[in-house]
């Protein structure tokens, strides 16, 4: 019965300060999976992560469903989904029946754009802890590679980032491993 409300406090947390949606939620689930309850490691975590990404609909909610259904079972699973989505659903509903009023005034989207700076600097330190990984597991010239590489085929050619990704995952799955080459 603790585990289960640790997994609810967790994702309750992650629901309430993950501002900006799913992306800004990310180093907040990683800090409560790795840190904080220490249910998966690192490599993991970002296993997970990028699996999650490939799938449709909200990273935050895939990855909590998938933590606590690792942890707890199904009922795990419904009670991250349930504590990640609760505080959505309770403050969209007020804060869009108060503020749909005050949206002029200069203090509401003064708050919005105060809290921009923020969710940037955490998306930024989850990218930093990833290509520091990368460049562990992969070498620094691979890993700048795979940068130069995702940006050019995202960004400039429009790829989505979910076909790059299914990509990868094909090479890795189908290339010889260096055993198979040495034979």
């Amino acid at each position: 019965m603790k585990e289960h409300g640790n997994i609810f406090m967790a994702f309750l947390r992650v629901g309430l300060l993950g501002y900006g949606g799913g992306p800004a939620a990310i180093p907040l689930i990683q800090r409560e999976a790795v840190d904080t309850y220490e249910w998966m490691d690192e490599n993991e975590f970002s296993d997970i992560l990028a699996i999650g990404n490939t799938l449709p609909g909200p990273i935050a909610t895939k990855m909590a469903g998938y933590i606590g259904y690792r942890v707890k079972g199904y009922t795990g699973m419904l009670n991250a989904i349930a504590a990640s989505v609760l505080p959505t659903v309770i403050l969209m509903i007020a804060l869009l029946v108060s503020l749909a009023s005050f949206r002029e005034l200069d203090w509401v989207q003064g708050m919005t754009y105060g809290v921009m700076p923020v969710v940037a600097v955490m998306l930024g330190m989850l990218t930093w802890s990833f290509l520091q990984k990368s460049t562990s597991d992969l070498g620094w010239k691979v890993m700048l590679f795979l940068v130069l590489l995702s940006a050019l085929l995202i960004e400039l050619a429009g790829l989505h980032p979910a076909a790059f990704i299914a990509a990868l995952i094909l090479y890795v799955l189908i290339k010889p491993t260096r055993k198979e080459r040495s034979s």
